[in-house]
């Protein structure tokens, strides 16, 4: 009881009455005059002796209406969305272009090499990256020309260069897609038969696309991999024949493999492949 009287005379009462000097002190200044306020916040307006004009905003949601009856939208509406379209950039990158196939390839490739981490991901991915705009260059040259440009030029309204980007894409997805494919997903979404192929819409050939490539992939694969499963089966028939069960076939087989795959100069004619199966 002693140690709580001496912790409450010595410490609390202290601390209160610190506080409420500090709450008075600061109270005159919170009640000031309005007007004094008003002229210690703006001290530019009081050097200039008058008010500051004010600064009219941009408009931020306009639509203006073309005499041919289309629309044109702000800049403040076209910014946000491009920045909404590029949150789609990866997707346009997997789904409607050529980079699904051939990053598929290599890694069947490694696979069939028996590398687990080499070349790691990052090269895999990047060297796709790469070849994917190496492949779809006369597709992006053609919107450039036909989209980009007049569009920065003012030639063409947003929805004009929309419109002309989407057609590249298109003719380049269904020179790369099997009509059965095509047919698979008309007959899923069950819209009726198409007329000609360029009047097949986006949300029937955007899949056929991708499960054209998955097969055109899986089938460079198998190719690629019938001579590395020949040195594996040579490998391990050799090694039973020895009596030399217990070493692993892949320790042997890898040095034969990388050797075979450098002799034939193969990440050239891997890439060249690639490059000719899109027509390039």
């Amino acid at each position: 009881m002693r140690h709580f009287q001496f912790f409450t005379r010595r410490v609390v009462w202290p601390s209160l009455l610190m506080l409420v000097l500090l709450f008075s002190a600061a109270s005159p200044s919170a009640q000031e005059d309005p007007q004094s306020q008003q002229n210690q916040q703006n001290p530019a307006e009081q050097a200039i002796g008058g008010s500051l004009p004010a600064i009219p905003g941009l408009p931020a949601m306009t639509v203006t209406t073309n005499p041919d009856g289309s629309e044109d939208y702000t800049v403040t509406l076209q910014i946000l969305a491009v920045m909404t379209a590029l949150t789609f950039l990866p997707a346009v990158l997997l789904m409607m272009t050529s980079f699904t196939r051939i990053i598929i390839v290599f890694a069947i490739l490694r696979q069939a090499l028996g590398l687990q981490q080499s070349p790691s991901n990052q090269i895999l991915i990047g060297l796709s990256l790469f070849l994917t705009l190496f492949i779809m260059q006369p597709v992006l040259s053609v919107i450039n020309e036909d989209a980009l440009q007049p569009y920065i030029n003012e030639e063409i309204n947003a929805q004009e260069a929309v419109a002309r980007t989407a057609e590249p894409f298109h003719s380049f997805m269904l020179a790369q897609t099997r009509e059965s494919d095509i047919e698979l997903f008309v007959g899923i979404a069950d819209n009726g038969p198409i007329q000609t192929p360029e009047d097949t819409p986006f949300s029937i050939l955007v899949p056929a696309f991708v499960t054209s490539e998955l097969k055109t992939a899986f089938q460079i694969g198998f190719i690629i991999f019938i001579p590395f499963l020949v040195i594996d089966l040579v490998v391990a028939s050799v090694l039973m024949a020895m009596g030399m069960m217990m070493l692993s076939p892949l320790i042997i087989s890898l040095p034969f493999k990388i050797m075979l795959f450098v002799l034939v100069d193969g990440w050239a004619m891997l890439i060249g492949t690639l490059a000719a199966s899109f027509g390039v």
